[in-house]
């Protein structure tokens, strides 16, 4: 099969530290290609695949100094895509509705997943403009503000087996993890009460936005000088297995619709087990009781975290070979595009 990934144009594919949607670009890409596919990633040109890359800017533009309209980038890929689509079997998008207009006028059958929360009123009107766009949600909950969409499938995430492993540690694990960005909705104040009051270190590995500059600096930075905090900053992929690894859980206290959430898959890969508040894709990605504990509110996890000698490191990596590898995750995709492309010939 012809396949077009279209990855987003922010970071490179696979990104150098932080990026959840062109991690799983990636992930999905080289999976398709080892399951024998012809596949072409429009991307920016310092990403790396073993699929054929069509670099549509030089670099990601959330590194390029010059760029101050990242609009125009998006429609110089959307007409870029649009003159070769000829040449493919099925589109596969990650850029939210911009295809939407000018690849519904089109013959190509094409599809989007969408990474992102859709609670906001200005997305579903752009979305509910076209009701017969198939879309992927990566998690059943992710559908919640819209659910009248054209709904093709859900398709949770997965990454490659042995991109992430348990790794072996001497001594006792003797902090929580916390991964990913920092902003309000991610929980990482919430994630320092949990570990103070546990009495247990807590190791940020984190990227600061710079949209999110202000609220570390008055809220969060104030907050890591009252001891048992640790801030690393990003770190990338070599890094992550012995990070996560290492630490009794990660504290994943998010108060916010989490569309699917990386960070718990990383964990379940390296042993991790996750300690989650119950927000959005939680109760689709943890196994409670398994992989970690679903809880409702700080006391609740505080008192999980008292539970985890209860669950077994090996069971948390089984679980991750079970539900979340990047070859199961090609699969289902290969499977709707086969139904796409059916039912475009009929």
């Amino acid at each position: 099969m012809r396949i077009a990934q279209i990855a987003p144009l922010f970071e490179a594919v696979p990104p150098k530290l932080y990026g959840g949607t062109e991690r799983v670009v990636y992930s999905l890409t080289e999976a398709l290609v080892e399951m024998g596919h012809d596949v072409t990633l429009f991307a920016s040109g310092d990403s790396e695949t073993s699929a054929k890359l069509e670099p549509v800017w030089p670099q990601a533009i959330r590194l390029d100094p010059d760029i101050r309209d990242w609009v125009s980038t998006y429609a110089i890929l959307m007409e870029y895509v649009y003159q070769r689509a000829h040449q493919f079997d099925v589109l596969h998008f990650h850029v939210d509705y911009w295809p939407n207009s000018l690849f519904s006028r089109q013959n190509v059958p094409f599809l989007t997943t969408l990474h992102g929360r859709l609670d906001l009123p200005e997305f579903a009107a752009i979305y509910r403009m076209f009701p017969n766009v198939p879309l992927i949600s990566i998690s059943n909950n992710q559908r919640t503000p819209v659910p009248d969409l054209g709904w093709a499938a859900t398709v949770y995430h997965g990454m490659p087996q042995n991109l992430l492993t348990p790794q072996k540690v001497t001594g006792e694990r003797d902090y929580f993890a916390f991964l990913g960005r920092i902003s309000p909705e991610k929980g990482i104040e919430r994630a320092i009460r949990i570990a103070q009051a546990c009495g247990v270190t807590l190791k940020v590995a984190a990227k600061i936005d710079k949209a999110d500059q202000e609220y570390f600096d008055r809220d969060v930075a104030p907050l890591l000088k009252t001891g048992g905090v640790e801030f690393i900053g990003e770190i990338n992929d070599a890094q992550k297995p012995a990070f996560l690894s290492g630490a009794k859980a990660l504290l994943f206290a998010i108060d916010w619709p989490e569309p699917f959430g990386l960070v718990m898959i990383e964990a379940m890969a390296c042993g991790c087990p996750v300690i989650a508040m119950r927000r959005g894709s939680v109760p689709e990605v943890m196994d409670d009781g398994i992989t970690g504990f679903i809880v409702d509110n700080v006391e609740e996890a505080i008192a999980a975290c008292g539970r985890l000698h209860e669950l077994d490191r090996d069971r948390v990596r089984a679980q991750f070979d079970r539900r979340f590898t990047s070859h199961r995750m090609a699969a289902d995709y290969v499977a709707v595009y086969e139904k796409l492309i059916a039912n475009r010939k009929a």
